[in-house]
């Protein structure tokens, strides 16, 4: 026989998540005028400039890889539009070209950072994937997948520790949302209660794998529930849904109660990467989605509603072609680091 084992006292389950404190529901962001005239400036630059470097990237001018971020400037303008530049940080994967855009920084140092010049925002040493600026707090442009949500944890542990007040925004895709490490971010930023927003950029595909094939639960806002981490769907197609959805989340990661899960359904119009035919969808479904759902045009309806003229948007148009032709003709014409760059800021006392 076998001997008697005591049992251990049994515990009363604990209630779902529902019934736990939760951020309210986010509501569309009361944009002013001169506000939704910015957004759609934003946007809109985002848009031309990589449009603008999928021709440089063509022409040989790019090297490596590149991921544009086409159909999804909503995302980066509406939400870190409502960062404190001063104290807040962000960092992202490898498609972050928009994300640098969207914090104000110079589209020629960007530029030449995709063309490797020495005018680059990274000295020609980051490219298109690992563009970093200690300076704008923006801490990459990351080449492997998730690998950049551990970092953000430790930079809002950082935040934390140092008490600056400062909230980290950690954007990764729905591919990575399936990386093991970024579960155990999840549990040490819970347990902790950090100050970080995980942003789950959802474009609907991994590569060329659809989303509802590769996770078997594709509402991916749902995924940090055994963590006891709250999450929110937004519509990642509008922007102002976005800024709404980021003060919400910002309120309450700013009153300690940890960490917040945002999944923003969007979608990319060109590739993976300029390397990618993208024959796993079809020219219907992603023309479908530009003509019901496109980022640009929603503001562009709704500046229209407002008094603002075709003329008034084609004098911006041109304004922000001029923008992105200056910054290409920059980086083209500017020169290449020099060989002893390679041995210089290859370690830092402080990341």
């Amino acid at each position: 026989m076998f001997p008697t084992v005591a049992k251990a006292p049994s515990r009363t389950s604990e209630p779902p998540i529902p019934n736990r404190e939760r951020p309210a529901e986010p509501q569309p962001f009361q944009a002013t005028k001169e506000q939704l005239l910015d957004f759609y400036k934003q946007m809109l630059l985002i848009r031309r400039f990589e449009e603008k470097a999928g021709q440089l990237y063509g022409l040989g001018l790019i090297g490596g890889f590149c991921h544009l971020y086409i159909g999804q400037e909503a995302v980066a303008v509406g939400l870190q539009s409502a960062l404190d530049g001063d104290k807040d940080s962000v960092i992202t994967g490898y498609r972050d070209h928009g994300h640098m855009l969207a914090y104000g920084i110079d589209p020629k140092v960007i530029m030449a950072e995709l063309t490797g010049r020495a005018a680059g925002i990274s000295k020609g040493k980051g490219g298109s994937m690992h563009m970093f600026s200690t300076e704008h707090k923006f801490y990459g442009g990351h080449g492997i997948v998730g690998a950049q949500v551990s970092l953000g944890t430790g930079l809002a542990f950082g935040h934390k520790y140092s008490n600056d007040g400062g909230v980290c925004l950690a954007y990764f895709g729905d591919g990575a949302a399936n990386q093991g490490q970024v579960y155990e971010s999840f549990n040490m930023a819970e347990l902790w209660k950090l100050p970080i927003i995980f942003v789950i950029e959802n474009n609907q595909y991994a590569m060329g794998t659809s989303v509802n094939r590769a996770s078997s639960e594709d509402q991916l806002y749902r995924r940090g529930e055994s963590f006891r981490i709250p999450g929110i769907q937004v519509d990642g197609m509008d922007v102002l849904a976005c800024r709404g959805a980021a003060e919400e989340a910002l309120a309450w990661v700013r009153a300690g109660k940890g960490p917040v899960i945002l999944e923003m359904k969007t979608y990319r119009y060109r590739g993976h990467s300029m390397s990618d035919p993208a024959k796993y969808r079809s020219r219907e479904e992603v023309q479908g989605v530009r003509d019901k759902s496109d980022p640009i045009d929603h503001v562009k309806k709704l500046l229209e509603a407002q008094g603002v003229t075709e003329a008034d948007l084609k004098v911006l148009e041109q304004e922000i072609r001029k923008q992105v032709n200056e910054a290409a003709d920059f980086a083209e014409q500017t020169p290449e680091p020099d060989v002893a760059e390679l041995y210089t800021e290859v370690l830092v006392e402080r990341y």
